[in-house]
């Protein structure tokens, strides 16, 4: 199959998953009004692969289609950097404002196939399941989700000293066809809008905690799994008065697993402390150099809106708004030398099947710092224009939109 049409991703959310969200049971995520912004911007990026097809896809080896660049095991250097660049492409098209965006858990699964040999080393039959896996996501171009964490639930004690062993997700029994599981994790970040969720092990397991130490992946339509959405950032409001949360509210979920079964061959760690808890460690890292990509698109957003700013106010030229810039744009520049340092790292990770992610690593220290300075820049340069925000229905008023014309050109 290979890349995916936008219609063809959105035609494919309608399989009648257990999505809530504002107390109401979603029957088609596709047309519920919060969410259509999400789902045409969602479908954009898969367009997007058709309209820079050479830039944001290679040929798969074993079907010879197109398929998605954030599936690709680059192994040089050079092979990072074109994958650096298409992710790049796409992190700039959303701004860098999709932390979840499909190119993450496409990097994820793709880091984890890496470790076959690992996952395989008890039992081969689980890195098989991760072979194949890894196999149909990148040919049928799946948008992926996945899970992090347990429940915020007494963090004194672990998932199995709680008064109800099965509020973090665990193992009920075992049947001829699978694992059934019950419980709940969070966060399902682009949930509603996924194909596949991936359930993996990104926080350590202690001896005892057997039950709970499983990675998988199974369908988000699967009978049983319901995702509970927070309140949705988008409220129906216009373009205008919400240019960015009408098109880039991910959503974030709690996934409820209800005596849900996951088949055999969808099992890829199975109550294995030590595989579960090591996995992730000694992977070549595109995950985190996807993360920070994503970052430095946002950051050069940021810095982008406080010039623009800086311009408007007409203070562009005083010498101590020029030193906030510079410094934004400064730390632009240090990010980007870093992605570029993080490549090498990649490369290195694959040739001598060790970790080496001391560079990404501090970027995701980093990324969020330098973030934060930009918007306290930008806070400082607005003053009370980011107080005194007209709606859309005030400049449709007549009797008043003359007067936010000339006093608010700023």
């Amino acid at each position: 199959m290979g890349i995916r049409t936008g219609q063809e991703f959105v035609d494919s959310l309608r399989d009648g998953r257990t999505v809530f969200a504002a107390g109401e049971r979603i029957r088609d995520v596709t047309t519920h009004p919060p969410f259509r912004g999400i789902v045409a911007t969602l479908a954009s990026l898969y367009d997007l692969q058709h309209e820079r097809r050479d830039e944001l896809s290679f040929e798969s080896p074993s079907s010879g289609a197109p398929v998605a660049a954030s599936f690709f095991m680059a192994d040089t250097i050079e092979q990072v950097q074109w994958r650096i660049a298409a992710e790049q492409i796409r992190a700039d098209y959303t701004y860098g404002l999709m932390g979840r965006m499909p190119d993450f858990c496409n990097a994820l699964v793709t880091d984890v196939a890496t470790g076959l040999a690992d996952l395989g080393r008890r039992d081969r039959r689980f890195a098989d399941n991760m072979e194949r896996y890894y196999l149909e996501c990148r040919e049928r171009d799946w948008c992926l989700t996945h899970t992090l964490v347990d429940p915020q639930i007494d963090r004194s004690r672990g998932p199995a000293g709680q008064t109800d062993p099965f509020l973090a997700l665990r193992v009920v029994r075992e049947t001829d066809r699978g694992v059934i599981v019950r419980g709940a994790k969070m966060l399902a970040t682009l949930a509603p809008f996924s194909n596949e969720l991936w359930v993996g092990p990104f926080l350590p397991r202690r001896p005892g905690e057997e039950d709970y130490a499983l990675c998988f992946a199974i369908p988000c339509d699967t009978p049983g799994l319901k995702f509970i959405c927070r309140e949705p950032y988008s409220n129906g409001r216009s373009d205008f008065d919400r240019p960015l949360s009408s098109h880039y509210d991910e959503e974030d979920s709690l996934a409820v697993f209800d005596d849900v079964l996951v088949p055999w061959e969808r099992m890829f760690i199975y109550r294995d402390i030590e595989i579960f808890n090591s996995i992730l460690l000694s992977r070549p890292g595109y995950t985190q150099l996807q993360a920070v990509i994503r970052g430095l698109a946002k950051l050069k957003l940021l810095t982008g809106l406080a010039l623009h700013i800086a311009e408007t106010i007409g203070r562009a030229d005083a010498l101590h708004v020029q030193a906030q810039i510079g410094e934004l744009v400064a730390n632009v520049e240090l990010v980007s030398g870093l992605v570029r340092a993080g490549a090498e790292e990649v490369a290195a990770s694959r040739r001598e099947r060790l970790a080496h992610r001391s560079t990404s690593a501090a970027l995701w220290v980093l990324v969020p710092q330098c973030q934060m300075r930009a918007v306290q820049v930008i806070r400082e340069l607005s003053g009370s224009g980011l107080i005194m925000t007209p709606a859309e229905k005030d400049f449709a008023n007549p009797e008043i939109a003359a007067y936010l014309e000339k006093y608010l050109q700023g």
